[in-house]
């Protein structure tokens, strides 16, 4: 599949801005890099912001890079019913004997999907960080010594006869295995510290823990152990499918490691991998399990982007949704706004074109005008630079779309001027510009330059060169989900609170696609609409019988409140754990025919709600969020539900009356008549019933 983005139509570019508010990239990115658009939301991002000194959490290993050293963690996890979480300690570190400049920082001088490569320059010292790579791989200049230091007290240095590997052994209860491509001797004095000088120019050192998996796993390390991963890239090779490359150095094959998710998708689909099952790490995301092979196929099955509701509404509901639909599109008006917010204001935006989306699919075009109007009076002030109080401006420091008043503030827009949630604010616009487009396709060839690039500030799929912005900004090709953080410092790496609002971004990419004709478009958002709701159901939806987080975790809890790179909390960041009903919102919002999609498992849909009930006895329980719960259990008791919904007084800014009655009504019946249509709605084929 070919890049959807300045390939498609001619590139436009927002006016620009000089922001007040983001950092410098310069003191961490190799200068070649700093000439093309950067990431802001990577797997790496500690490593660039700051002093660059918190750690990341780089599959089976935490690795944090201080001044002139790299430490590796093997981390424990604790838990709690409120959280759970990786501890960080410093069990090896690699730095150099002829440090020349101790309060030197590292440089990243290359990235890719799956990789980096991270510089010491003052050490000489190279590291290759590939994801789910079993190896801490280091590339260092010959005759430059390396000291290997723990914060455990090291019990035993011990080489083989030819001094090509090491095993040490901590005080811990932890063995590890180095491995040199050179044999090796050490130094005096020191029984950690090591050197080679027989030939060449550089010489190459590979770490790992052995993991207590398997007793076999230390003969696994030895055999695999000349080969080492120095980046990796993942390409849309057809709709529904991500293949992994992995570029490499040395002999034999390669050994990485898949996650859960990884392991589910690869089923089917060896493509000459071999996956070794008894060779496993532990982690929070999940057991990952060892995989031979230079190149990994993941495959979901596919799933049908549609305007409209899957199933359909039964003409004899049609009065009461458009009695809603007349009320609620009457009380539309633009110039009502109050909010100057880029992402309220989206809300606004997608919550009329759902009215528009909602009279087509029931036939009533009587609305239709209105609906044009309002967003044709919302949306074009932003795309032409109008909305005097904010608009989009483009941001050359590190390559995107920032808001007038997040140039300035970075708290303004929940941060967007910090590339904060990019994908959610986007994403309402771009559904309110498919919709546009779709019913007004003159308006939708004039602003196709403006849309393609609010799609493309979080969904190019160009690597380097000419591009106004980084691959991918949001998404995480490793996890297969987005993160949502931005350009700020947090010691458990990247977050995303809202799984749902993040499968609204591509999906409304891909719809976006339907409307100008672009089927490029459609099957690359349609895919990682597929992932993110793939990895939603894997490390967010926790279900009473799951076995992925610990007990204690799972026992107390159906959803996660944010999901970190190296944790998981029950809080939000607008709401205290105990309000179990915005847990349910902020995973569920935006309501669309998607969510059918996103929470397709009706047993799962019963236990979150049982979950979620007692909390509406809390005082000050707002109805836009009840308006959430109900709909949920809409997917399993219809006549319930319709009547919990028939006795609210207030919706969430983003939703209406009439989208929650379209969405009851378009459900089968109570949960006898759903025995059959359950099986329908069971798109990617697990956890269904």
């Amino acid at each position: 599949m070919s890049p959807p983005t300045e390939t498609q139509t001619r590139p436009f570019r927002f006016p620009q801005t000089e922001s007040t508010v983001l950092p410098d990239p310069a003191r961490f990115f190799s200068p070649n890099l700093l000439a093309s658009p950067l990431p802001t939301n990577s797997f790496f991002q500690n490593f660039v912001l700051e002093k660059g000194d918190k750690p990341e959490y780089i599959h089976p290993y935490l690795i944090k890079s201080s001044l002139s050293c790299i430490s590796l963690s093997y981390p424990i996890q604790l838990s709690s019913p409120a959280f759970t979480y990786q501890v960080f300690t410093p069990d090896l570190t690699i730095s150099s004997a002829n440090n020349t400049n101790p309060s030197s920082t590292h440089v990243v001088s290359s990235f890719s999907d799956l990789g980096l490569t991270l510089d010491l320059p003052s050490s000489g010292l190279r590291f290759f960080l590939v994801r789910g790579s079993p190896y801490l791989t280091c590339v260092a200049s010959i005759n430059v010594p390396i000291i290997i230091s723990s914060v455990h007290a090291i019990l035993h240095f011990d080489p083989n006869s030819s001094y090509t590997k090491y095993t040490i052994t901590l005080d811990n209860n932890q063995k590890w295995v180095m491995y040199i491509d050179t044999p090796s001797s050490a130094l005096s004095n020191d029984i950690s510290s090591i050197t080679s000088g027989h030939g060449g120019s550089t010489w190459t050192i590979r770490i790992a823990i052995l993991p207590d998996s398997d007793p076999k796993s230390e003969a696994i390390l030895d055999q695999f152990s000349s080969c080492y991963p120095v980046s990796g890239e993942a390409v849309f090779v057809m709709p529904f499918c991500l293949e992994y490359k992995w570029y490499k150095k040395g002999l034999g094959d390669l050994l990485m490691l898949a996650h859960p998710l990884h392991l589910r998708l690869l089923a089917g689909n060896s493509r000459g991998i071999t996956v070794l099952d008894d060779f496993k790490y532990k982690g929070i995301d999940g057991e990952v399990v060892g995989v031979v092979g230079d190149s990994w196929l993941l495959t979901s099955d596919p799933f049908s982007v549609t305007w409209h509701s899957i199933g359909g509404v039964k003409e004899e509901s049609y009065p009461e949704i458009i009695d809603a639909l007349v009320k609620d599109v009457r009380a539309l008006n633009a110039a009502s706004i109050s909010t100057n917010e880029s992402y309220f204001y989206g809300k606004l935006v997608a919550r009329a074109a759902r009215l528009g989306l909602i009279a087509e699919e029931l036939s009533y075009v009587d609305v239709i005008p209105s609906i044009r109007k309002y967003l044709k009076n919302t949306i074009e002030p932003w795309l032409d630079g109008t909305f005097g109080p904010n608009g989009f401006l483009y941001d050359a420091k590190w390559g995107g779309i920032v808001t007038k008043l997040g140039s300035t503030d970075s708290m303004a827009d929940f941060g967007f001027g910090l590339y904060n949630d990019h994908h959610y604010h986007l994403g309402n616009f771009l559904y309110g510009i498919a919709v546009l487009a779709k019913i007004d396709s003159a308006w939708g060839r004039k602003y196709r330059p403006q849309a393609y690039s609010l799609m493309a500030d979080f969904m190019n799929l160009g690597r380097r060169g000419n591009s106004l912005y980084p691959r991918l900004r949001c998404f995480d090709l490793w996890k297969l989900h987005s993160w949502a953080a931005g350009l700020t410092e947090f010691p458990d790496g990247r977050n995303q609170e809202s799984t749902s609002q993040a499968v609204n971004a591509y999906y409304s990419a891909a719809l976006m696609g339907f409307a100008y004709g672009d089927i490029q478009l459609v099957a690359i958002g349609s895919t990682l609409s597929a992932m993110e709701i793939h990895s939603a159901q894997m490390w967010c939806h926790v279900r009473e019988r799951d076995t992925l987080y610990p007990q204690d975790f799972t026992r107390e809890n159906r959803l996660v409140g944010i999901l970190w790179a190296n944790k998981r909390e029950t809080r939000l960041w607008f709401a205290p754990s105990e309000w179990k009903e915005c847990r349910l919102g902020i995973h569920l919002l935006p309501l669309l025919p998607i969510s059918e999609v996103l929470f397709s498992e009706i047993s799962f849909a019963r236990e979150l709600v049982a979950w979620t009930l007692p909390a509406l006895a809390r005082e000050g329980v707002g109805e836009g969020w009840k308006g959430f719960l109900y709909a949920l259990q809409g997917v399993y008791d219809k006549e319930g539900s319709l009547g919990n919904i028939r006795n609210l007084n207030g919706f969430d800014d983003g939703n209406s009356r009439t989208n929650l009655l379209w969405w009851i009504h378009s459900r089968g019946g109570d949960e006898e008549e759903r025995g059959v249509r359950g099986e329908k709605f069971c798109w990617f084929g697990h956890y269904c019933h």
